[in-house]
């Protein structure tokens, strides 16, 4: 019984270590024979949408991804953006709305200043949920140049405590940056239930 045990385990083994190998290179022969820098770069390849791994551009173009996260870990997959980077600074990126009944629309405009060298391009602004949408400036920000980014979050089905984050990407190092929006929304009465 014991035998058997071991078999099972030294099969399992192997043949973790086979889709570990399948995934990283199409198999033991291509792992094999690589350099250690070539089998690091292969082993930090992107996730691409469809699960699969896929190697980062050989240009040195930026990896991409849906969310920039690798699916399954908290590994950030999103690399510094291509051509020329500058810097951003927010007049504050947090704002609490205090307390708001629910079904209210609170609003909030978030204004930065381009503090680098080069211009500034937001590439894209995503809420944490769909209930929060941000709409950003499409044109480059000079250097020495502001901004603003308006966030519109909507409290319908959000009772309670609330905290909702804005992901935004420029060319900025790093390139995402982050915005949140706190506070509390009060829920609607219940009907009272029929017959009391």
């Amino acid at each position: 019984m014991e035998n058997n045990r071991k078999i099972q385990v030294g099969l399992l083994v192997l043949l973790a270590g086979l889709l570990v190998a399948n995934m990283f290179g199409g198999g033991f022969k291509s792992w094999f024979g690589k350099s250690d820098s070539d089998k690091v770069s292969e082993a930090s390849a992107s996730m691409n949408s469809s699960g699969m791994v896929s190697a980062a551009p050989s240009d040195g173009g930026t990896v991409t991804g849906t969310d920039g996260n690798i699916p399954g870990t908290n590994v950030n997959t999103i690399s510094t953006p291509t051509g020329p980077t500058t810097t951003i600074k927010y007049d504050s990126d947090r704002f609490d709305f205090g307390s708001t009944d629910e079904g209210e629309i609170v609003k909030h405009i978030f204004k930065f200043k381009n503090t680098g060298n080069e211009p500034l391009v937001i590439s894209n602004a995503k809420g944490s949920c769909g209930c929060t949408v941000p709409t950003w400036p499409k044109e480059p920000v000079p250097p020495g140049g502001v901004g603003e980014l308006k966030i519109e979050f909507n409290t319908k089905g959000k009772p309670g405590r609330q905290s909702k984050r804005v992901t935004v990407t420029a060319n900025t190092v790093p390139t995402e940056t982050f915005l949140e929006i706190t506070g509390d929304v009060r829920g609607k009465e219940q009907p009272a239930a029929k017959g009391k």
